[in-house]
């Protein structure tokens, strides 16, 4: 049986598809206009959540900074309702992006609004082409679950070279939540819930790599954790 995976929507939804096909899944996009958050959770095996637009800081009690953009409220209003009833429920979650500000917001926590204009020394978060291009590192906690699903493609130790389109971060991490990742420059780049079957999230774009395998091991393990 494959794990009936539900993935929210996107302009780049045909990547995340193919990521949780090759994983052993069976990817199922979801409709907003229909698919009610408490039956996602009822009749789903895992929620991945895909990266899109800044989520409206009024989320997380801040006005907005000049530079957030494409602000969808119902988008948001989905998917924080989505996140919180998967993590109740122990439904194991992939969150990527957006997804994992999303999941930070749910829980209390808040965003880095810009990164260039608010982390000095900074290094470049958005290399928007080619879509799998390597932007910088990322050093992982290899106790993490990130660490273990992706230990054998470690570099040095504790290292993964990552692709990168955001301006926007983790700022205050959400209690119950555990940083498992950084870029050098101090940028949180995944964090995982511990306790949980499998709920990580990750700040760069590992669907983009599907033809090539280098985050295979990411999807195959979330996958697997959907197994009932």
């Amino acid at each position: 049986m494959h794990p009936t995976i539900a993935i929210t929507p996107c302009r780049s939804l045909p990547d995340y598809v193919e990521s949780v096909r090759r994983g052993g899944g069976d990817p199922r996009p979801l409709d907003r206009a229909t698919d009610r958050p408490a039956d996602i959770v009822a009749r789903s095996h895992g929620i991945l959540l895909t990266g899109g637009p800044d989520l409206d800081p009024v989320r997380y009690g801040a006005a907005a900074h000049a530079t957030v953009a494409e602000i969808d409220a119902e988008r948001d209003e989905y998917e924080l309702e989505l996140v919180r009833r998967a993590i109740e429920a122990d439904v194991p979650v992939l969150a990527i992006c957006r997804g994992l500000q999303v999941m930070n917001v749910a829980f209390g926590g808040t965003l880095v609004q810009d990164i260039p204009s608010e982390v000095p020394g900074a290094s470049g978060h958005v290399v928007p082409t080619p879509l799998y291009g390597i932007a910088h590192d990322v050093w992982v906690v290899r106790s993490s679950l990130l660490g273990t699903v992706m230990c054998d493609n470690l570099t040095d130790g504790d290292t993964l070279p990552v692709n990168s389109r955001h301006h926007q971060a983790v700022h205050r991490l959400a209690d119950g939540f555990e940083v498992s990742a950084t870029a050098p420059d101090g940028i949180i780049e995944a964090v995982e819930r511990p306790g949980a079957r499998f709920c990580l999230a990750v700040q760069w774009h590992p669907e983009n790599f599907w033809r090539t395998g280098e985050f295979r091991p990411l999807f195959d393990g979330f996958v697997s954790a959907c197994h009932v």
